[in-house]
Formats: C-alpha cells, structure tokens, sequence
C-alpha cells in the first residue's frame, strides 16, 4: 500500500478506510472498547516564545527548504469524544525537542545555542476535519537528558485546554527507566501512548509514518 504523504494538507490522512469513517460516524460505535489516552505533564518546556511560522509542518519555517537534523516523520491521528466520536475544529498542537536534544523554549535553547537546530520549527498547529484527522510532518523524537523520546500533545477547544498528553516510541529501551511513562499504571493507556513509527515504503529519504489517535474523557461543547 503506497502512501501519498509528501504534501502537508489536512486531507492526508492515512490508514482511515471508507468503512472507518462510516462507523465512527455512528454515535457510540466502538464507544465501549475506546480506551481514553491518559493525561500527562505539560512539562517545563512548552514554548515561552512561539515561532513565527506554527503550522503543521515542523521541517520547514516560512518558505525555506528542508535541512532538519532527524528522521522525517508524517505523524496522522484522530482526535475522539468519549463514545468513538469524531471531533471536527478540535486545536491539536505539538512541540518537541529538535534532533540535538533542545527545546525551543529559552531556558533550554539559551544554554544550547551552539546545538540547538535553528532550521527545526520544533512547535506546531492543526484545527481537525470532520473526521476528526490531523497531520502533521515532523522528525522522530529523539532522547532529552533524563527522558526517553517522546512528543507532547496538547488538545484544544475555543481557547480551553482539553488534554495534555505525551506519546512515546513503541518499543523503545529508555521507555522502561522514564517516570513519566511509568507513571501511566494502566497497561491498555501505556499501549495507546506507545506508537509505533515505520518506514514508509518506497520513500527515497527514508521516512517514517506514525499514527497516534486521541481519545477525550469528555465531550466538548460546540
């Protein structure tokens, strides 16, 4: 199955079939089996000061050329209510560190000037479609002094913080010695945050995809 994954739009989204999106059109489909992804420390490092490009594609800052230290990564995902729904107009936002290990926050970046990668935009935004979709392309995280690799994930409504989450590397060694992700005592919401990130077949620049749905405890009002 070939994926066309080199434009960063809302209507990329993989692994979602016709049959998929019908049924979580149905109210409460899978509702019973969802397993809600647990909340997580928004952690020290959330942007004190943003970019002045926050869209979804983290490689390349306003009109520039990709030159990021990393592995390309195009990361999909939906975003759901408690019963299976899918949430249109939902914020999705992502930070991370860059592929040195720096976060572009100050108190981190300042110290590390000479590491940090100025070419990674190392935050980013998305408003989900009617299918609750988001994408964004962005590198593999990579490990930050006393974490494993992870992204954080922020969720949000008409300006309210719904979830604040991290994901992790499925498989990953650091994952066993992380107190964050050890933190997570319920084995099916350590799964969920566990994802998986694969090569994409074909890809000359040896990319990877990783998908990461989003499971809300509630149901936002419009």
């Amino acid at each position: 199955m070939s994926f066309n994954l080199f434009l960063p739009s809302r209507r990329i989204f993989l692994g979602t079939s016709a049959v998929g999106v019908a049924a979580l059109a149905m109210p409460g489909a899978f509702g019973a089996d969802l397993v809600r992804t647990p909340k997580s420390t928004e952690g020290p490092f959330y942007p004190n000061k943003l970019p002045l490009d926050t869209d979804n594609d983290l490689l390349v800052i306003n009109d520039g050329t990709v030159t990021t230290v990393g592995e390309i990564t195009h990361l999909t995902g939906k975003v759901m209510d408690k019963n299976g729904l899918p949430l249109k107009n939902i914020g999705v936002e992502i930070w991370q560190c860059d592929g040195n290990g720096v976060y572009l926050h100050t108190a981190d970046s300042d110290k590390k000037k000479d590491k940090q990668d100025k070419k990674f935009q190392g935050f980013g935004r998305f408003t989900t479609g009617k299918t609750g979709e988001y994408y964004f392309r962005t590198i593999k995280p990579v490990t930050y002094p006393g974490r494993t690799p992870h992204i954080h994930v922020k969720i949000k409504k008409n300006g309210k913080d719904l979830l604040v989450t991290q994901f992790y590397v499925d498989g990953e060694k650091q994952n066993a010695s992380d107190g964050v992700y050890n933190n997570i005592k319920d084995e099916k919401q350590r799964a969920n945050v566990s994802v998986a990130f694969e090569k994409i077949k074909d890809s000359k620049k040896g990319e990877l995809s990783a998908n990461f749905d989003i499971v809300l405890g509630v149901t936002p009002e419009d």
